[in-house]
């Protein structure tokens, strides 16, 4: 668009003189080399693209919330199908038109520092766990050789009560985690955990209803119901293990 400033000043036109590969300006207003021209071109390209790119990736990274799964099996428990179960929750958020809703974040064989750093590095809304449990002497995580490393409900309880501003969900797929969710539930406002054992199929069954719900904008507690019942929809007779705790108000 022209300028229509009164005051505006009027540029005297510019004669060039065009030597090799350089502009010299008649006018006496000094020259410029055509490769420092195409740069310069170049750059103020690649700044404008840089520009226009970067934010929209950012609005989209910003409005997603971070589902962070922790998965550990150590050598001298039975092996659990976790790959399964990770790949089959990732399927389901992929499948809904509201995929963008959420990012799968993902540390395996975790220790209790590599828990630590994983709610720092990644800042969860949802927190999910696979693997054992062992009633209320914790959860098994690893310790430096694979083996297992129990950690209580009361240290559990302590680490998520310094992300209860952020965490919204925790999810224990493990055998008789109910002890560690209800402790974890006095910080974070909901929490679920399994009252007896469960097998694999039923684990798996749960966590993709469960999942399916969050992608499709359910609530956590219509995302819980759907979990349950898809173990039932599946003639597994477990449907009832999964317990659901609330934070008390």
């Amino acid at each position: 668009m022209e300028s229509t400033d009164p005051h505006a000043t009027l540029q005297a036109p510019q004669t060039f003189n065009i030597i090799s590969s350089q502009l010299t300006n008649l006018a006496g207003s000094g020259s410029i080399n055509y490769n420092e021209a195409a740069n310069q071109t170049d750059n103020q390209k690649n700044l404008s693209n840089t520009q226009t790119t970067l934010p929209v990736s950012s609005a989209k990274e910003s409005s997603a919330r971070k589902i962070l799964i922790l998965a550990a099996n150590p050598k001298n428990t039975s092996q659990l199908r976790l790959d399964e179960e990770v790949r089959e929750i990732d399927a389901g958020l992929q499948r809904n038109q509201q995929q963008t809703k959420f990012i799968l974040e993902q540390k395996w064989a975790v220790r209790p520092r590599d828990v630590q750093r994983a709610m720092l590095d990644f800042k969860p809304q949802f927190v999910h766990f696979s693997g054992h449990s062992h009633e209320e002497a914790g959860l098994a995580l690893e310790d430096k050789l694979g083996k297992t490393k129990l950690v209580n409900g009361s240290a559990l309880a302590g680490l998520f009560e310094l992300f209860a501003d952020q965490v919204e969900c925790v999810v224990l797929n493990a055998c008789y985690s109910e002890g560690q969710a209800e402790a974890i539930a006095q910080h974070i406002p909901f929490v679920i955990g399994m009252d007896k054992a469960i097998g694999d199929s039923a684990a798996i069954e749960f966590a993709v209803g469960f999942y399916d719900a969050l992608g499709a904008g359910e609530s956590v507690e219509f995302a819980y119901k759907l979990g349950c019942n898809a173990i039932r929809m599946a003639g597994i007779s477990e449907y009832l293990t999964p317990v659901l705790k609330k934070k008390s108000a």
